[in-house]
């Protein structure tokens, strides 16, 4: 990825510049072969993206040998509604916090998505046919006078125009008495874990009614309360393993075969802290906002305010490699407590082969690190500059020295477009970034695709 990445120009014919709150994207989720993107926003709606497949002839007039074409919408469907709990007289939002996608076992895809309390599967379904002679309903789907029926007739599956379903199967709710922040997909797929600030519990995907709590932190005093979970997942092929990171910088690994509650950890992944550069700003910076187990399952990506970690879960001590996403913020802290950006969460993926690390920033940046070579590169997702077949050219930020033209200076960053939620295909070089009510779609030169922007 990097220099060589291309994009390409939005399909709609308009382009809105005011955003309403609602319309901003709230998470990105490839599913499990990459062929399906599902969005999710603050409004509560779900926007499914399909992958379109170029027909063989034209592979081959572009010499190409594998399948490549764009995200175009297949199913938008209001997933979540505001809610009110009237016992606590709190209002409870529509945003979709989550999307995780269960493997696929049959033609329908399925979905997993919460807000702050609630979890509901989905089932996303094609129809082209429908049943026509019903003996006990009209064509309009009416039930018939039974005293009117006087003969028998066997119903048929009559062509029609293929259609979209998405329909709730289940609701999981009151397992939660803080906001949710993570569901994880087991491997068996057949369980699921939600994580709140306090809690973590797991669920059958069967059951709706109860869940089995995993980790239970709060204390018996609420004013003793220090660190809350920040995020949790499972473990990619080991079913009884998971990781929760902490607002105070540390990951826990636990092994659901030593005890039922796991409160207490198999290991504990830490960074000592050094005295000398404690500052007020601290503990906020060292909140790990998103934890991501390697396609391998041998690492772990996190990443904090600053910087993105991998820790190998053979080393306890500290990370083994450590990129500084936007070092030149140090200077600005003050003032990003002051707006409130420090509390910002970035995410952060793993590309198909563990080798590249991505992660957001400000000014709708995002960075790409090597882990081979320890390289990072900064890029922009901005619409003006999304014409068709257009090379993404890398950023720099100017902190000092010589300045270069196109270099942005720290001063002049605009930190309202943030790119906090992303997704990385899970076999290919196709990247998905959300920045505030767009979503860009970059692939790789190499691979001879374009990308698109799709606005909400």
């Amino acid at each position: 990825m990097g220099e060589d990445t291309e994009s390409s120009k939005v399909n709609h014919s308009f382009l809105r510049d005011y955003v309403t709150e609602a319309d901003v994207i709230s998470t990105v989720e490839f599913n499990h072969t990459g062929d399906l993107l599902a969005t999710g926003d603050k409004g509560g709606r779900v926007v499914v993206f399909q992958r379109e497949t170029v027909p063989k002839g034209e592979l081959e007039q572009v010499g190409e040998t594998g399948e490549s074409g764009e995200y175009n919408v297949y199913s938008t469907f209001q997933s979540h509604e505001p809610d009110f709990d009237y016992l606590k007289s709190l209002e409870i939002e529509e945003k979709i916090n989550k999307i995780r996608w269960l493997p696929q076992q049959n033609a329908a895809h399925f979905l997993l998505s919460t807000n702050d309390k609630t979890i509901k599967l989905w089932k996303v379904s094609e129809r082209d046919k429908q049943p026509e002679g019903y003996n006990l309903k009209d064509e309009e789907g009416r039930v018939k006078d039974i005293s009117t029926v006087t003969s028998l007739q066997v119903p048929v599956l009559r062509p029609t125009d293929l259609m979209v379903e998405v329909r709730p199967r289940r609701v999981f709710s009151n397992g939660h008495t803080y906001h949710v922040n993570s569901i994880s997909v087991n491997s068996d797929g057949e369980t699921y874990l939600s994580a709140d600030d306090l809690r973590i519990n797991m669920w059958h995907l069967g059951i709706t009614d109860r869940s089995f709590n995993i980790v239970d932190i709060k204390p018996a005093n609420m004013e003793e309360l220090t660190e809350v979970i920040t995020a949790a997942e499972f473990h990619p092929h080991h079913c009884h393993l998971f990781v929760y990171s902490s607002s105070k910088g540390s990951l826990r690994l636990c092994d659901m075969r030593a005890s039922a509650l796991c409160d207490k950890h198999t290991k504990l992944f830490e960074e000592p802290e050094d005295p000398g550069s404690r500052s007020f700003f601290s503990e906020i910076v060292s909140s790990v906002s998103d934890v991501k187990f390697s396609h391998n399952g041998r690492y772990l990506l996190t990443r904090d305010y600053l910087t993105a970690k991998v820790w190998d879960l053979h080393m306890e001590k500290g990370p083994v490699e450590t990129y500084q996403v936007h070092d030149y913020l140090r200077t600005k802290l003050c003032s990003l407590y002051e707006n409130d950006c420090i509390f910002d969460k970035f995410e952060c993926v793993w590309n198909s082969s563990d080798s590249v690390i991505m992660t957001g920033a400000y000014n709708s940046f995002f960075r790409m690190f090597d882990r081979e070579t320890g390289r990072g590169v900064t890029l922009e997702a901005w619409r003006e500059t999304s014409k068709p077949r257009a090379v993404l050219r890398t950023r720099r930020i100017y902190t000092g020295g010589k300045r270069r033209r196109g270099d942005v200076g720290v001063d002049s960053l605009d930190f309202t477009k943030k790119i906090l939620h992303m997704a990385w295909h899970p076999e290919e070089n196709i990247i998905a970034i959300a920045s505030t009510n767009n979503l860009y779609i970059f692939q790789d030169r190499s691979l001879n695709a374009c990308a698109h922007t799709h606005t909400h």
